[in-house]
């Protein structure tokens, strides 16, 4: 039979780990989503190659390899980090093109192109403006964005296509995990 004694301590248990649990969300936030880097680097990496064609620029861009960031940590354990290191194992991944010497109105019909095919994807303005003349879009659905920026002084047109952070599987941090070349066409 339950005596009043072994109910206080069910409800007094019941309550320890439940704020163990509370504690534990609020030291380490809200979880980052699992992600792929070699998934995401493809996605990135077509996503690059669909923008750059639209843009209707001739020549070969300047472009690098998929390059990755390690992203903060969350909740009061990233209040508590204060050297500014990132986690090791919750990257965002990024990929810039770069076309030099455009004028104004070559960079201007370029963005525009980008912004039209992107609008038509149901993506959303989000920020201000970017270099002496751009913008960032975002996916609703993927939280992809996309920065698209121009520099009057050099007439260098840059395009960065990046993901969101996310928490990669063990084995890619342990490694030292490089995304080939990007070939924009």
């Amino acid at each position: 039979m339950l005596t009043r004694a072994r109910i206080v301590w069910a409800v007094v248990a019941l309550v320890v780990v439940g704020a163990g649990f509370l504690g534990v969300r609020l030291w380490n936030g809200e979880p980052y989503p699992s992600s792929d880097p070699d998934l995401v680097a493809a996605e990135l990496e077509d996503r690059a190659r669909m923008l750059y064609a639209d843009a209707g620029l001739s020549g070969q861009p300047r472009a690098d390899r998929v390059q990755k960031d390690e992203c903060s940590y969350r909740g009061l354990r990233g209040i508590a980090h204060l050297d500014d290191s990132g986690r090791p194992d919750v990257w965002q991944l990024r990929l810039e093109w770069s076309v030099p010497g455009l004028d104004t109105g070559a960079a201007r019909a370029a963005q525009d192109r980008i912004r039209e095919r992107l609008e038509r994807q149901s993506w959303t303005a989000k920020g201000g403006i970017f270099g002496d003349m751009g913008f960032r879009l975002r996916d609703p659905a993927s939280d992809q964005q996309v920065d698209v920026m121009w520099y009057r002084s050099t007439g260098n047109m840059l395009v960065r296509v990046s993901a969101p952070c996310g928490k990669v599987p063990r084995h890619y941090v342990d490694a030292d995990w490089k995304r080939s070349g990007w070939n924009p066409v």
